[in-house]
């Protein structure tokens, strides 16, 4: 996806030097014209060497990385989630690692995570086998929705929330909604 995040994170990308591939269904030609190639999910997922999910889920989206795209990469690509758990298939994805069809993956999000991610469960077992199975991983860092938690991330959520309510009830457009087409 190449909303704001997915084009910060492109912006990003390109400082280090990077080309960036992307797909969205709703291409920016603001984005497009900073340098972004525009492509079909099969040509990025055997292309690129970093992938790194920004957009809802949908029933569009819903394990958009899954087996077939997963055979697609190149076995150096690394996966990042930041942004909903349902858009990989866990038990996909832990083949691709254990099989080294692909390196590594970065993980914020987990398709199960509400009966893992929000409550303390240090003194207890992992009870899910493929949640269990990744953290294991060397080449797995999972962050358990977490990994926006800075000061400067809770500074601008708070600060665009309480915009998004002054601009709503002033009746003007919303800047930051997201709108299902």
């Amino acid at each position: 996806g190449t909303g704001k995040i997915g084009q910060v994170f492109g912006d990003i990308c390109k400082g280090f030097g990077m080309d960036i591939l992307a797909y969205d269904p709703y291409p920016s030609e603001e984005f497009a014209a900073k340098g972004a190639k525009y492509v079909s999910p099969e040509e990025l997922f055997e292309k690129s060497d970093i992938i790194s999910l920004h957009c809802p889920l949908t029933h569009d989206t819903k394990y958009i990385v899954n087996e077939n795209s997963l055979k697609l990469m190149k076995p150096s690509a690394f996966v990042i989630n930041t942004s909903r758990g349902k858009l990989i298939d866990s038990h996909a994805l832990l083949t691709a690692l254990r099989e080294k069809r692909i390196a590594a993956a970065g993980l914020d999000v987990y398709e199960e995570e509400a009966k893992f991610f929000f409550e303390d469960h240090s003194d207890t077992a992992v009870q899910d086998d493929t949640l269990a199975l990744l953290i294991s991983r060397p080449n797995v860092i999972l962050t358990a929705h977490q990994a926006f938690l800075t000061e400067e991330a809770l500074y601008n959520i708070a600060e665009v929330t309480v915009q998004n309510l002054d601009d709503f009830f002033a009746g003007k457009p919303l800047k930051n909604e997201v709108c299902i087409r």
